[in-house]
């Protein structure tokens, strides 16, 4: 299942994404007379449950039902799944091939950061570049939408405690990262955390070992790779998170970018610019969009 978070019109709302139109969730279980989380988040805290009693309804609905509870995608404005996540966690250098571009050395443990949630916006959204940022990045990252709370679970039990997964862009000041040494102002800009275009749930993505990864600028592929060559899976990064700092439900966990990234490109870097689109793909999630705009400040 792929949920998005959408507005048509004034209103704001969530469903399922199928093709080339959502099946809002909330307008066809009332039109059933079902009952049904009103938010996505309300649905993502449910968890897995949820998920299933969203699937057993869609199977009852008629075919009228479900047409009359669906919008056209080209009639709506997508929206970032998940808005005020209680963290942001990311990862550094968890890229065999990342590692590589930059001649660096693996790390033992996972390197963690975080963004602050005010670095969120959603498909098709402009990446702000303030004027005195130079050397504007991009990084292509398949994120983890945790389900429930978390704290020392083991490698085995870590799925139990995943909603789903989605993409996001761990959008980077190099000029302030690399001077300040380490990466929360560089990293942190007002939206530099494009999210989207949908959740996937872990059922319907049940194995995240070996999802291609793509980014393009404009028309030039950049990041073109695979979650094989990550250091450390999944399992392995909410393992090692939870057992420093409790996992919530909404989290997101951004797992790191494989190489690419532009200021590693031979033989000189290539930072974005003003009006280039960032277009990042992941199997079996979709494609997330975002042009970059720059600012007079």
């Amino acid at each position: 299942m792929k949920l998005v978070r959408y507005r048509a019109g004034d209103e704001e709302n969530y469903g399922l994404i199928d093709h080339d139109k959502v099946v809002s969730l909330p307008h066809l279980s009332k039109s059933m007379n079902e009952e049904f989380p009103k938010r996505i988040e309300d649905l993502i805290m449910k968890g897995t449950a949820e998920v299933g009693n969203a699937e057993r309804v869609l199977e009852k609905a008629t075919e009228k039902e479900i047409r009359d509870a669906s919008f056209q995608t080209q009639n709506l404005t997508l929206l970032a799944p998940i808005v005020y996540p209680p963290k942001i966690i990311c990862l550094g250098l968890n890229y065999k091939d990342h590692i590589e571009e930059q001649r660096a050395e693996t790390p033992d443990e996972p390197i963690i950061f975080m963004k602050p949630r005010t670095a969120i916006i959603g498909p098709k959204e402009n990446i702000i570049k303030p004027s005195f940022v130079k050397q504007l990045d991009y990084e292509g990252e398949l994120a983890v939408v945790v389900g429930k709370k978390a704290k020392n679970v083991s490698t085995s039990d870590a799925t139990d405690y995943i909603f789903g997964y989605t993409i996001l862009n761990d959008v980077s000041a190099r000029d302030f990262q690399f001077k300040d040494k380490q990466w929360t102002r560089g990293k942190g800009f007002d939206t530099f955390a494009p999210t989207g275009p949908c959740i996937t749930t872990k059922n319907q993505l049940r194995d995240t070992t070996n999802l291609r990864i793509r980014t393009w600028v404009n028309d030039e592929l950049r990041q073109d790779s695979t979650t094989r060559n990550m250091i450390f899976d999944i399992s392995e990064i909410v393992h090692q998170i939870s057992r420093f700092m409790t996992l919530e439900p909404l989290d997101l966990i951004a797992t790191g970018t494989p190489k690419g990234v532009g200021f590693a490109m031979k033989p000189s870097p290539k930072f974005l610019k003003n009006n280039d689109m960032v277009r990042i793909e992941i199997e079996g999630i979709g494609t997330l969009e975002n042009r970059v705009v720059e600012a007079n400040f």
